[in-house]
């Protein structure tokens, strides 16, 4: 039946006279929404909202003035921007932003469960406007797939819509009211009738789950049936047969806390490593990256290889999301370029570093020797020796002390496009002819001592693991062996055998840094996986239409 006033007269559609009134959208209960372009000048396509006056009540005039207010407030990229308002006899029209792609409710029905490298890529930006109303002091209220649009179905962009339940709360704030959609309510709201702005957060856990499994965790047929599952006090069941990943699982899990005081806080959302919001694709991505890159290139130039290292990675983590925001092939091509000579530059560090383990200075004597079987027990009584009685309490700390002891390099810097491989200085024949000799004489004058003698076992047993590049075992030994002789060394008389200990220390030291900040780098990720990804998510869009996640 068309809309009446009191008086029986039919109210005429919607209309305004700058725009031209398309397709309907969608309705509500006191709103239809509808496309419409300019007549004039650019041809602008907008979503109008039309709220019929005669069916507003005093609760739906307060939550559309609350929407228009909040709305003309809150600029965001991920929140559906307000572009005018204005009213006439019967309706009060919302002029808005017109996303293309629709909601994420249909896009959800259309394509079942989502991958989640597309379904992190939607939370960031679901959080990004989360992060920007919360600074601000706003709950949304009624956050479900429905009122997340997609602005396109080429490089869709998520936006937040439809504030008409939203609130300006402060800490402490608690509401009566009862607010949004029952499937996507919390708990506090359905049962408990007194709730904050951690509603929002439990609705989020819901969108979450429903993305990533197809569903939503507690669809039901009735509202007693849905309060009965929400408050089951069995945990959420995550459905079987889904390949999700451990951060995803826990966020969404934490999410749905049944009791807000057990709920992950938005602090902890917003840190979470499945929301990552700090690698969120933007127009901050670049210059993020580029300044990791020049504090890199200066380590680089100092000789700090393993910082360089880590900051060179560091930027990968930025260059990332820069290559997802980037709009043109060519633009991407051009980063994806120069992230691969950084991070070929940062695969030659590790191998200088590595390269830098192969010689020690008892390493020329100590390969030649025969690795008998009984060097593993013999191994293993050293270790017994070194951490029986106080010894074990006290090796966390002298090993403190001993990490955080300076390591200079002193290869000569090469920029990241001097892509050749560098060469590793290595000790003259004279060097170490000398170095092993002052090993060897150690090894005679500690005969007499159970205790040095179970330290030089350690440290030819790491000598050869170091050989073996089991650098993991190497460093372990170090560990025990520094352990015990630098609590030995006080205690030692003067003379030759304390000297020799002295300065073998050290170099033990330097040693055992090395290969610390060796283990530290040589795993960290240099691989740029952009082209993979954006394969990947075009080809599950592209079933039915060819798009790409932004």
């Amino acid at each position: 039946a068309k809309p009446t006033t009191s008086s029986g007269n039919v109210i005429p559609k919607p209309s305004l006279g700058q725009y031209v009134f398309t397709e309907k959208l969608g309705s509500g209960t006191y709103a239809t929404v509808y496309k419409a372009y300019r007549k004039t000048g650019i041809r602008e396509v907008v979503a109008i909202k039309c709220v019929l006056k005669s069916s507003l009540n005093k609760a739906s005039t307060e939550n559309l003035l609350t929407e228009i207010e909040l709305l003309k407030n809150l600029k965001h990229v991920h929140i559906v921007t307000l572009k005018d308002f204005q009213w006439d006899t019967n309706y009060i029209y919302l002029i808005m932003e017109f996303c293309s792609g629709g909601d994420l409710s249909r896009f959800i029905r259309s394509k079942r469960a989502l991958p989640e490298m597309i379904v992190k890529r939607f939370l960031q930006q679901i959080a990004s406007a989360m992060k920007y109303l919360w600074d601000h002091n706003v709950a949304h209220m009624d956050l479900k797939p429905q009122n997340i649009l997609l602005t396109t179905t080429a490089n869709p962009q998520i936006k937040l819509g439809d504030f008409g339940f939203a609130k300006h709360l402060y800490e402490g704030d608690n509401l009566h009211v009862m607010r949004g959609s029952p499937l996507y309510m919390a708990p506090e709201i359905i049962c408990q009738g007194t709730y904050d702005n951690r509603v929002d957060l439990w609705s989020i856990g819901v969108i979450l789950f429903e993305c990533l499994f197809g569903k939503p965790p507690f669809a039901s047929k009735s509202f007693k049936e849905l309060g009965a599952k929400i408050w089951d006090e069995k945990p959420v069941e995550m459905p079987s047969g889904f390949d999700i990943s451990d951060n995803a699982r826990d966020l969404t899990v934490r999410l749905l806390q049944r009791q807000p005081s057990q709920r992950i806080t938005f602090e902890e959302f917003f840190a979470h490593p499945f929301v990552d919001l700090e690698h969120i694709p933007s127009k901050h991505s670049l210059p993020a990256a580029s300044q990791l890159v020049d504090e890199a290139v200066k380590k680089d130039q100092e000789g700090d290889f393993k910082a360089a290292i880590r900051l060179y990675c560091e930027a990968l983590e930025f260059f990332m999301p820069a290559i997802h925001y980037e709009k043109t092939t060519q633009r991407k091509d051009m980063l994806r370029a120069k992230v691969k000579e950084y991070m070929r530059r940062a695969e030659t560090l590790k191998q200088i570093m590595r390269s830098n383990l192969h010689w020690s200075p008892s390493h020329a004597k100590l390969v030649e020797r025969k690795r008998s079987d009984s060097s593993s027990s013999t191994t293993d009584q050293a270790k017994e020796d070194l951490l029986s009685d106080t010894s074990r309490s006290q090796n966390t700390t002298q090993l403190e002390a001993i990490e955080s002891s300076p390591v200079s390099h002193k290869e000569n810097p090469v920029k990241p496009d001097e892509i050749s491989q560098t060469k590793t200085p290595q000790p003259s024949d004279c060097a170490k002819g000398v170095a092993n000799d002052a090993f060897e004489s150690l090894v005679s004058m500690c005969e007499d001592s159970q205790e040095l003698s179970a330290v030089i076992k350690l440290i030819k047993a790491a000598h050869l693991e170091d050989e073996k590049e089991n650098y993991e075992q190497c460093l372990h030994h170090y560990e025990i062996a520094l352990g015990a002789v630098l609590k030995l060394l006080p205690v030692e008389p003067k003379g030759k055998r304390k000297d020799l200990l002295n300065s073998q220390v050290k170099k033990w030291m330097e040693k055992a840094e090395q290969i610390k900040c060796f283990l530290d780098v040589q795993n960290l990720n240099t691989e740029d996986t952009s082209v993979e990804e954006e394969e990947s998510e075009n080809n599950f869009l592209s079933e039915s239409k060819q798009c790409s996640i932004q």
